[in-house]
């Protein structure tokens, strides 16, 4: 019976613990439309790669990039905003588990959701900013696995590494190492450092 409470107890305060969590990223992620553009994006990329005509896809690639280019400046906004939320409130725990207050028991298992959400940023405008050098193709792998990459860490602040990787999986078909090693050098490097466990 004791177990059986314990268990309940625990349960709730995990469930009270991450509602908060995703109250206050949403909060913030609330004054922009980046997940509706991330769609558009994601969408377009696959409607593009899917065209046999090759002027028909440059077109397609070309109208996406108003998207791209607020979806970047969105972005770098939603990461200043955020860069204001107390440290405390700020830390993800590394734990591969959701474990309540993980994140303020271990602090040196944590890291910065402020630092990893800059690196994000800087990660998918660098992505669509440098598209002299790679084809429109390069370009959308890169932005597709910045964005992904960047929505692994959000859950994974909301919920665990564990579940981010398993939705990441479900969803989009892609481990969270293969994110990882699609991303730009530079990111990877940051993303890396940052969330290394």
């Amino acid at each position: 019976m004791l177990a059986m409470l314990a268990a309940i107890g625990a349960h709730m305060l995990k469930s009270k613990y991450q509602r908060r969590r995703i109250a206050l990223l949403g909060s913030h992620l609330g004054k922009f439309q980046i997940e509706k553009m991330m769609e558009t994006l994601t969408e377009g990329y696959l409607r593009a790669l899917g065209e046999l005509d090759a002027e028909r896809r440059e077109q397609i690639f070309n109208l996406l990039g108003t998207t791209e280019a607020s979806l970047c400046e969105q972005l770098n906004r939603f990461a200043a905003d955020f860069a204001k939320v107390e440290e405390l409130d700020a830390r993800v725990s590394k734990l591969p588990l959701a474990i309540p207050y993980a994140d303020k028991l271990f602090p040196g298992a944590s890291f910065d959701l402020r630092k990893a959400l800059a690196i994000h940023a800087q990660g998918v405008t660098r992505a669509v900013e440098n598209s002299a050098h790679r084809s429109a193709k390069a370009r959308a792998f890169t932005v597709s696995a910045e964005l992904f990459l960047l929505q692994h860490t959000c859950h994974w602040y909301c919920k665990s590494k564990t579940i981010a990787s398993a939705r990441m999986l479900t969803r989009q078909k892609t481990a969270h190492a293969q994110l990882v090693a699609s991303v730009d050098p530079v990111s990877r490097k940051a993303y890396c450092a940052l969330t290394a466990s």
